[in-house]
């Protein structure tokens, strides 16, 4: 679990982490035993949250191509990045198109000290890193590494992955979100997905009390919720959909159908009219 000789002196190594737990769910090594704790805890709860995780993850890798193949997208914002796990939303992209430019934001530190894993761009593109929080947009649209790494005057995919059903209401999640969209030019697209409790309200419920119990309370929108992101954008097909059901191209992490009750995220993506 500590084997990328991280420094811990920013790093909270008691606390379970949201980013932490997905990874440790997901089966990734980047976690500490208070993560370890809190993912078992709540896949006892509901045993159907790594099927739920990996959806979500085969979603971004969906969406991304389908950004890069099918919309011509070769700059991407990425909101909330999390642990690094390959492929990372630059293997994807660049593998379409080796030119493709990436930031990526995130405001843990544990992420930081392994950001070495997103900044391994093909020579013909560009990653960067900016450490910041959601919740500040100014100072994301700000930040010299996203200024010199993309260009505002040509479309962008924002990119923004279960990570809205941690900002609660009062810190306004479709205002930050479409604060981050304004600056972008016609053209750009956005990508999300959005938890849910509308598909297993109770087992779904469970989780969310054992992350608030740990510090990390959560927001579940309904649909009509999850559709207030894509107001005034051109929603691609299928729309709102839960993750697993958006572009399915057989290529995702399980060899199972997947039901619909064990999926508790709608994702989308839209863009920008012109």
């Amino acid at each position: 679990m500590h084997e990328n000789g991280w420094s811990a002196d920013r790093i909270d190594t008691q606390s379970a982490h949201s980013a932490r737990i997905y990874d440790y769910i997901i089966g990734g090594k980047d976690y500490y035993p208070a993560d370890k704790e809190a993912g078992d805890a709540m896949t006892v709860e509901w045993p159907a949250l790594p099927v739920h995780m990996r959806a979500n993850r085969d979603f971004m890798h969906r969406a991304v191509r389908y950004l890069a193949e099918e919309a011509g997208i070769r700059q991407f914002l990425d909101i909330g990045t999390g642990i690094p796990t390959s492929p990372n939303l630059h293997e994807i992209a660049q593998a379409v198109a080796p030119d493709s430019r990436i930031v990526y934001v995130d405001n843990d530190p544990i992420v930081l000290t392994l950001s070495q894993g997103l900044l391994a761009s093909t020579p013909e593109g560009r990653t960067a890193y900016v450490e910041a929080d959601m919740r500040d947009p100014a100072a994301i649209l700000a930040a010299p590494e996203l200024r010199e790494t993309l260009d505002l005057s040509k479309p962008v995919g924002l990119t923004v992955i279960a990570i809205v059903h941690f900002v609660l209401d009062e810190d306004d999640a479709v205002g930050i979100v479409r604060r981050l969209l304004e600056p972008l030019p016609p053209g750009s697209y956005l990508a999300m997905s959005i938890g849910t409790a509308d598909f297993a309200p109770d087992e779904v419920g469970r989780v969310a009390r054992e992350y608030a119990a740990r510090g990390m309370p959560m927001r579940l929108r309904t649909e009509a919720e999850a559709e207030e992101f894509f107001e005034g954008l051109e929603l691609a097909g299928p729309g709102v959909a839960q993750v697993h059901k958006w572009r399915p191209d057989g290529t995702g992490s399980g060899a199972e159908p997947i039901r619909d009750e064990d999926i508790a995220m709608y994702g989308a993506v839209a863009r920008k009219p012109l």
